[in-house]
């Protein structure tokens, strides 16, 4: 089967287009057909205003359009897409004006498009990440979803997710509230810092941070990091993709990003340019986590594993078992 999935985050929209089998023993896989990704800032200024702006919804219907044409173009080449998965996260579920949202986007792809909760997010992205690791077996993993307008926390094995929670802190969410300057204070630092420790504290009354024994880091400030912590001098997934990084190598690059002015990590071979403004933000929530993780778990956590596959991979895989 070919499903088309679609994850629309606060930062970015993506797409996968994906043909879906079955192994003997009944284990989805996903084998890509394409794949991209476009920063479209869906979450401007939601977090202060509640609302999508106007200039934003633009950007993100015509990305959508885009995406339609793609979807389409597959029938041109012999396979059709079958299914098609919206899901909207956490810009969309913190708007007044989401109703303006799901119509432009039904009008365009002809799907209603989803507005996951938080643990439903939570889910998928477990579902996506774990989905190209090695069996799980006798680890408790943590995923850390580290978005634009939210962070999950999840913990699971083998058998699946165990505990879950969304934080509403995420890359572009901690810059607009934070570090305003450039390259940002000393001051925006710490206060920063001091929030990403009292939404740790929410997470630990769920989630059992304390007993993993492994930690998975996804989406694009994670992956964006770990190319700074490999030194790659250009974008590369598949060197990015099952990356182990030790958590001294990840913090550091965490903080070399965090210090640069914009100006600077625009000269990065690997940065997106929709990720300059706000990777700062992102990189002091990752070294933050890590450095608790570090704490909590006695030291027995000594690295974190980036992967590239993530709530997008989830959307898919979901879509092809009729999940809507």
């Amino acid at each position: 089967m070919r499903v088309a999935a679609i994850d629309c985050g606060t930062n970015s929209i993506r797409l996968l287009i994906a043909d879906v089998s079955n192994s003997a023993a009944g284990v989805a896989t996903l084998t890509d057909v394409h794949r991209e990704m476009r920063v479209v800032r869906l979450g401007q200024g939601v977090d202060a205003t509640g609302m999508l702006a106007p200039e934003a919804l633009a950007r993100t219907f015509a990305a959508a359009e885009d995406y339609a044409a793609l979807i389409r173009d597959c029938a041109l080449d012999g396979t059709a897409v079958e299914r098609i998965r919206f899901v909207a996260t956490s810009a969309t579920r913190d708007a007044g004006n989401r109703d303006v949202f799901v119509a432009g986007i039904k009008a365009r792809l002809g799907v209603e498009p989803e507005v996951a909760t938080g643990d439903q997010e939570a889910a998928l992205s477990f579902t996506g990440a774990t989905s190209v690791l090695p069996a799980l077996e006798n680890e408790l993993v943590l995923v850390v979803d580290l978005g634009g307008g939210s962070t999950e926390f999840v913990v699971g094995n083998a058998h699946g997710v165990q505990a879950s929670v969304s934080t509403d802190m995420g890359c572009v969410r901690f810059t607009e509230r934070y570090l305003k300057s450039d390259p940002p204070t000393a001051l925006e630092i710490a206060t920063a810092e001091a929030a990403v420790e009292v939404k740790l504290v929410e997470v630990l009354s769920t989630v059992p941070l304390a007993n993993v024994t492994k930690v998975v880091g996804v989406a694009g400030t994670v992956t964006t990091i770990t190319a700074q912590a490999l030194g790659l001098e250009r974008y590369e997934p598949e060197k990015i993709h099952a990356a182990v990084v030790p958590l001294e190598t990840a913090e550091a690059a965490a903080s070399a990003l965090l210090g640069m002015s914009r100006a600077e990590r625009a000269e990065l071979g690997f940065m997106h340019p929709g990720r300059v403004d706000v990777i700062g933000a992102g990189s002091l929530i990752w070294r933050t986590v890590l450095l608790r993780l570090a704490v909590l778990t006695g030291g027995r956590i000594e690295s974190e594993t980036t992967s590239e596959h993530d709530i997008l991979d989830g959307i898919a895989l979901g879509t092809a078992r009729g999940i809507s």
